[in-house]
């Protein structure tokens, strides 16, 4: 299906080097869109975004760096005002899980997880609504939360309590920015395939197809199509909603230590 309202519009997606960043940038760029790729990895940034402009040329432009940081955070949005005149999109993909014993996780630790996962989504969504206030006309914002935000999963305390509080942020910027037009949703992706999962867990794949009610792990374009439909004006009344990518996986799913 071919979505309306993304021709012309620009983005920001953030953590957009590989994976499920980088099937958002591409869908996007598909789709007719301009898109700035953020990435803390400034090589992969750059490399991601010179094999996008051999397919889409002039489409999409790169400004690497750490995503959590406010600074940054606001530099990233005056480069793509700078670059493209405006801004209608964000997706604050970029984040981090770290695994640890509740009893034994450190202040450092901690602070690590949420100042980008939702250091950087807060004030990256708050400096493109005001962006997007100004300019007029409305935008949308997704946001990425996960399964582990809504079922419990062991030694990751800190990065659920993360991607929980991303869906409430948006239920309430939702109800806060509705009247200047911009939509706010959540994707909270399941058991995705990614070169970061596969090489947590070599066989990522083997053990998460069992793991899932539908028998697969889903892939980074499983989500990049949900965030697509999510951006299009076909989602246009949707606002302040979570949608689950995960195969099923969280109505009755079992953990790697049941198989």
């Amino acid at each position: 299906m071919q979505y309306s309202g993304i021709t012309n519009k620009v983005a920001i997606i953030t953590g957009a080097a590989e994976g499920i960043g980088f099937a958002i940038v591409s869908l996007l760029l598909r789709a007719g869109a301009k898109v700035v790729l953020n990435d803390i990895d400034s090589q992969k940034a750059l490399d991601a975004t010179a094999r996008l402009n051999k397919e889409y040329p002039n489409s999409c432009s790169t400004f690497p760096g750490d995503a959590g940081d406010v600074e940054h955070i606001n530099a990233l949005v005056d480069f793509t005002l700078e670059q493209y005149g405006r801004l209608d999109f964000i997706v604050p993909n970029a984040g981090i899980t770290l695994f640890g014993d509740f009893l034994e996780f450190t202040p450092a630790s901690f602070q690590k997880v949420v100042q980008l996962n939702l250091q950087g989504a807060f004030f990256l969504a708050q400096r493109a609504a005001q962006e997007i206030i100004k300019q007029g006309g409305g935008g949308k914002m997704v946001l990425m939360s996960s399964q582990v935000g809504i079922r419990a999963y062991k030694n990751l305390t800190t990065y659920a309590m993360t991607k929980a509080a991303l869906r409430m942020m948006a239920v309430n910027l939702a109800y806060e920015l509705g009247e200047h037009q911009i939509n706010i949703n959540v994707i909270a992706p399941g058991a995705t395939l990614t070169a970061r999962t596969q090489q947590e867990q070599p066989d990522y794949e083997g053990v998460w197809s069992h793991l899932n009610p539908n028998n697969k792990v889903g892939t980074p374009d499983d989500i990049a199509k949900t965030c697509l439909f999510l951006l299009s004006d076909e989602a246009a009344h949707i606002n302040g909603q979570t949608i689950t990518v995960d195969g099923g996986w969280t109505t009755a799913g079992k953990y790697p230590e049941d198989l």
